[in-house]
């Protein structure tokens, strides 16, 4: 690691830590000893605090179809955008990624042995907290009392994020994507975004046609990200009943098609390209080689959202080739 990334990286701490300090002076909310839920979290991240917003109103894709016009890309942080003393899937850690850039939340839901959704992905415990066993075989009072690990191991003072506590902190702040782990149960997260109004506000992440055909009927106004690799797959998805309008099509991790983006562009869907994964991902070759402005390249060629490990720096590149969400579009702003 050079010294450079070192001291982006203390930065980013830094600035997150401030951030946080801010949000939860009144409450003491940073311990969440107990988990806290529902109005736990309102004044904690964008918005109140100088935070980027992304709020679609009432159209998601008429939001994107707006940036689209605008010529911008949005970056899609994978599970929150951890950072060194910022877990993977935690709100906390979603808060600090706003203080830096309007990026859509990407983050995974798996359930309690109670049937409390909250925020994991890992089958196991032991990876990302200090708990241990499956995710689903605590009940959420034990999942809530653990703490939780950032991804070089170390443990912080965070606890998991409950799914619903997640969702109405989303609110006006930013768009959801919600990726669902083996224990969780469809009906019941889409009972929850129907209760808080948020069918605008999320995308729904599926493997499969079936899978996003259930998605669809549970909630036909939301946007589902669907694996999308040829006009035929397309056709054969419209063809089961998905509308393009509501389809955004995740095109893979190993190297930009522009033709299929030009595809799906054509018709109406939107374009997402994951620059993420392990040690051979895009976003690794970028942090080793320091070409930081092939995040641009790549939106260039018709990306509508870069899925990635590296939002902060994603974003800065798009910044850098103007191609970035500007305060004042299509219902980007800071607080």
């Amino acid at each position: 690691m050079t010294a450079l990334r070192r001291t982006s990286q203390r930065s980013w701490a830094w600035a997150g830590l401030l951030l946080l300090a801010a949000a939860c002076a009144d409450e003491g909310r940073g311990e969440r000893a107990g988990g806290g839920h529902a109005g736990g979290y309102a004044g904690m991240g964008a918005g109140a605090d100088g935070g980027w917003t992304l709020t679609p109103g009432g159209d998601l894709n008429g939001f994107f179809d707006c940036l689209e016009a605008e010529g911008v890309t949005l970056v899609s942080a994978h599970r929150g955008g951890p950072s060194p003393g910022y877990p993977e899937n935690a709100l906390e850690t979603m808060a600090a990624m706003l203080a830096r850039a309007p990026v859509i939340m990407e983050a995974d839901v798996a359930a309690s042995a109670d049937g409390v959704h909250y925020l994991m992905h890992d089958a196991t415990l032991e990876r990302t907290t200090d708990g241990m066993g499956a995710v689903d075989a605590l009940s959420w009072d034990e999942i809530s009392a653990l703490r939780l690990k950032d991804n070089d191991g170390a443990l912080t003072r965070f606890s998991p994020t409950r799914f619903d506590d997640a969702l109405a902190w989303a609110k006006t702040r930013t768009i959801l994507q919600i990726d669902f782990k083996p224990s969780a149960d469809f009906e019941a997260i889409a009972m929850e975004i129907r209760r808080q109004g948020a069918e605008h506000r999320v995308i729904l992440i599926a493997y499969s046609i079936p899978a996003a055909q259930k998605l669809h009927r549970l909630l036909p106004d939301a946007m589902i990200s669907l694996g999308l690799s040829s006009q035929s797959e397309i056709n054969r998805a419209v063809a089961k009943g998905l509308p393009a309008d509501r389809l955004l099509g995740f095109t893979g991790t190993e190297a930009p098609r522009p033709r299929l983006f030009s595809i799906l562009n054509d018709r109406g869907v939107e374009v997402i390209f994951g620059t993420l994964g392990r040690e051979s991902s895009i976003d690794t070759e970028i942090a080793r080689s320091g070409e930081e402005a092939r995040y641009a390249s790549i939106a260039a060629q018709g990306v509508d959202i870069i899925a990635s490990d590296r939002p902060a720096e994603a974003h800065a590149a798009l910044v850098a080739a103007n191609r970035a969400p500007r305060i004042g579009i299509c219902g980007v702003d800071r607080g």
